[in-house]
């Protein structure tokens, strides 16, 4: 007779063991279990219990809304300007062309617009001056800066900043959109001649300029840059 030795007894006796824990976790089929979720035929069931239980239909209807919103196309518009006047007026005349054309982000434009004319200007830039200007407005920059070369004269000028810049008038013209903006600005600015003397500002001291700059742009254009098309000094 074989006897088993007590390695083979032990693993007898942990099989049987591991064999009713398992039994008594998973659990044993009865014919009543759930069956397993099934995301193509769960939205079919429920559309069935939505029926009431006196069998009529349950159809789910869309809530009804509000008062009509009020329209928002001009919202930023109505805010730059009041709604009715001419300013008003001409700004939606140009979003009715340039759906882009938004007055705060314009002016923000304008504003770096505006200290890079400046600039350029005042050292002879006529690269920057010719993507920034109309054809006439750069035509009577440069002849300015030639004029100020035969001369041999030059303008140091710092640009500190811009006190105020808002918008004034605004049109189409055309295809054309027109934005007029009143500019206050704060420059030193001083011009020498060939000897290096002071000829006319103040190498030291901040002025106050002030300026009405109008800018434009085809709205048929892809271009989306506007170009500076007339300038003027104000009183």
């Amino acid at each position: 007779m074989e006897f088993f030795d007590f390695g083979t007894i032990f693993f007898l006796i942990a099989a049987v063991v591991i064999f009713f824990q398992l039994r008594n976790v998973l659990g044993r089929r009865t014919g009543n279990e759930r069956p397993p979720f099934d995301p193509y035929t769960a939205g079919r069931n429920a559309s069935r219990k939505e029926q009431s239980s006196n069998g009529e239909n349950v159809v789910s209807l869309p809530r009804r809304k509000g008062a009509a919103e009020p329209d928002q196309t001009y919202a930023d518009i109505d805010k730059a300007a009041k709604p009715g006047t001419d300013l008003n007026k001409g700004m939606r005349a140009i979003r009715d062309a340039d759906a882009s054309f938004a007055p705060k982000s314009f002016v923000e434009g304008a504003k770096m617009a505006y200290e890079m004319i400046v600039m350029a200007y005042a050292d002879g830039d006529r690269r920057t001056l010719k993507n920034l200007l109309s054809r006439e407005v750069y035509e009577g920059f440069v002849a300015a800066i030639d004029e100020r070369e035969k001369r041999s004269e030059k303008i140091e000028s710092s640009f500190v900043g811009i006190d105020d810049m808002t918008i004034i008038a605004a049109e189409m013209k055309g295809s054309e959109a027109h934005v007029t903006l009143r500019i206050v600005s704060e420059l030193i600015s001083a011009t020498r001649d060939s000897a290096g003397e002071v000829i006319d500002g103040d190498p030291e001291t901040v002025a106050e300029v002030k300026d009405v700059w109008t800018f434009a742009r085809d709205t048929r254009s892809r271009d989306p840059n506007w170009k500076l098309v007339a300038t003027e000094a104000e009183d």
